[in-house]
């Protein structure tokens, strides 16, 4: 059996770990062309940055870098979203044929003290509600547990909560204003209360996981590096849901979430979320 071949299988025998937990880790998911590919992906919208590319915390001294929703750059992602096995193993999970692209993001962190990335949810600043959603996560620098991103199992079948503002005096500080959402409860300081999971990371693996999944990214240490690229999906079942802007945010942030608005425009709630923007990627 191919590499191909058997990733996906292994992903098919996880879809009820995925609808349940909100988030699997598939280990040595990628050979060596697949992950050239996605790095690919990750040196050209390094190369060619979008005008809201940004880097957070500058006062930290590490470098903490993003960049996200590039629609000038898709195109050149086509031959990495067709010839990996990402989309197929998102459709394995799901149990469905049919895959959108929905955008990317790629991150670089490296050196320095940073503070930890506060938990939070993706779903509560995109306009999109659905069980199929993924966010597809690879790192091409070998990441230790202690250095990684981390996820509460089954929290997106939970509440959605108020995003996180990013304020370095309290983590869950509301990020959204107007919204009926609860703030976020203090994970980082109540771990024991919560089924937290995270792995050891290599170049190859592939991380999985619902965008209404709460995570949070570990702080960064001197000598570190982490390049990462983030590919994210929905399938059929994704209807419009609109969510209301951010009280602060960076203007990456800002990019993506109107993006992602934007090409819904027209829209009414709970209508099937489509635009001829996001690309179908399964069936090729």
């Amino acid at each position: 059996m191919s590499t191909e071949s058997r990733v996906v299988e292994e992903a098919r025998s996880l879809a009820h770990r995925f609808r349940e937990d909100g988030v699997v880790f598939l280990k040595g998911a990628l050979n060596d062309r697949d992950l050239g590919l996605l790095r690919g992906v990750y040196d050209y919208e390094m190369a060619h940055p979008s005008p809201t590319a940004n880097r957070a915390y500058p006062e930290s001294g590490a470098t903490f870098y993003i960049d996200t929703f590039n629609a000038a750059n898709w195109p050149a992602f086509q031959e990495a979203l067709d010839e990996t096995p990402v989309a197929d193993i998102v459709a394995a999970l799901w149990g469905v044929p049919d895959v959108w692209f929905f955008y990317e993001q790629i991150f670089l962190k490296e050196g320095g003290d940073m503070r930890r990335t506060p938990w939070h949810q993706d779903a509560s600043y995109l306009p999109v509600d659905g069980d199929q959603q993924a966010v597809v996560w690879t790192t091409f620098d070998p990441v230790p547990r202690i250095d990684a991103l981390e996820f509460v199992k089954g929290s997106h079948r939970g509440t959605l909560y108020n995003t996180s503002r990013f304020d370095p005096d309290d983590d869950t500080a509301p990020g959204l204003a107007n919204s009926d959402l609860p703030r976020l409860p203090d994970v980082e300081t109540e771990r024991d209360n919560w089924n937290i999971v995270g792995w050891d990371y290599e170049p190859g693996d592939l991380l999985i996981f619902h965008m209404g999944t709460l995570h949070g990214g570990a702080p960064t240490h001197p000598g570190g590096r982490r390049r990462t690229v983030s590919l994210r999906f929905f399938g059929p079942d994704a209807t419009y849901a609109p969510r209301v802007p951010p009280l602060e945010e960076s203007a990456s942030e800002r990019s993506e979430r109107e993006a992602a608005a934007s090409f819904a425009a027209g829209l009414r709630p709970g209508e099937p979320f489509r635009n001829p923007m996001f690309s179908k990627v399964r069936p090729r």
